[in-house]
């Protein structure tokens, strides 16, 4: 049987890689780790806790769940416009499976690896199973895309699509039954989100965007964070919202409903002036990322949907709640 510490030596523990930064000075293994950022920037730092049951279903692939439980918090920071630097690793485990350790792990550093993402420490102990990630990383003063900085008259964009991954767990939930084909094609969304650390960064550098933040509770009701942060409203156009290969397929009022308040979609919601449109275009093309204005914010309170004619819509959304 694995002890604590032959766990961590085996799946957690990795020798610095030859084309590392350097911002690690010490990493795991010690009672700290030491990291170094750069001169003159400023640190980000984010917390994400996954809970088996309740943000991933019980048997959850451990190759996407490594991915996913790193991809959340990267998530976090692209919202900031922030570059990683590293990340530390608590996790609970009912028992410790080889098997189960090796997928995790590989899922946990194949992304970190993409990203340039050190682990640099955490913890493990006994218990039911639940990861909790802290991660690192790094911005320039003054650059920081904030939730309390949208302004009226901005654009509202999305990034890629919406909607799949709530149409993938309704189709694990027994709320709907899809087609093999369309099962495919939405699971990797709610399994493997694409965080969106590229774009997030040429938003915030070339200071493209006013306001953002990764929709992770469903568009809806993360967007009212901007709107009550920055004191304004908004206009959104439920019809322009980008829906998932797989949910353009479904019904407009299913289409509606999941993309306006899905969740588990980790993408970008930003606001920017009118005038950086064709910048935010090429920005979006040049991270590899498609993006999509779906509406503008107002000076008057409140989020008001319309359809593509611009016609009011009465929709009851809300954004989710762990404790609701």
């Amino acid at each position: 049987m694995l002890s604590e510490f032959d766990l961590i030596k085996r799946y957690f523990t990795r020798r610095q890689r030859a084309d590392a930064t350097g911002r690690t000075v010490l990493g795991v293994g010690d009672d700290c780790a030491l990291l170094a950022p750069t001169p003159g920037m400023q640190l980000a730092v984010s917390s994400d806790m996954l809970v088996e049951g309740r943000h991933f279903l019980a048997g959850a692939d451990a190759f996407d769940l490594g991915h996913k439980c790193l991809a959340v918090n990267l998530s976090d920071l692209a919202a900031m416009g922030a570059a990683p630097l590293g990340f530390t690793l608590a996790l609970a485990l009912p028992s410790a499976e080889p098997a189960w350790l090796d997928g995790f792990s590989r899922g946990l550093f194949a992304l970190a690896d993409a990203h340039g993402c050190e682990l640099v420490g955490g913890d493990t102990t006994k218990g039911p199973l639940n990861v909790c990630i802290t991660i690192f990383g790094e911005l320039a003063p003054g650059t920081a895309l904030r939730r309390d900085a949208a302004r009226a008259g901005d654009d509202i964009w999305i990034s890629g699509t919406l909607g799949d991954a709530r149409l993938a767990l309704a189709d694990a939930l027994g709320e709907l039954v899809l087609p093999e084909a369309d099962r495919l094609l939405a699971a990797p969304r709610l399994h493997a989100p694409s965080p969106r650390v590229a774009l997030g960064r040429m938003l915030a550098e070339g200071r493209l965007a006013h306001a953002a933040l990764d929709i992770s509770d469903g568009l809806a009701g993360d967007l009212g964070h901007i709107l009550a942060a920055s004191q304004v409203g908004a206009v959104l156009d439920a019809d322009a919202l980008p829906a998932g290969p797989a949910l353009a397929r479904q019904s407009q009022a299913l289409r509606r409903r999941f993309t306006a308040a899905g969740g588990d979609d980790y993408e970008l919601c930003f606001t920017a002036p009118a005038r950086n449109r064709e910048a935010i275009l090429a920005a979006g093309a040049q991270s590899g990322t498609p993006v999509t204005r779906v509406g503008r914010i107002e000076g008057e309170p409140g989020l008001r949907l319309v359809d593509g004619n611009g016609a009011p819509l009465s929709m009851e959304l809300r954004g989710w709640d762990h404790f609701a």
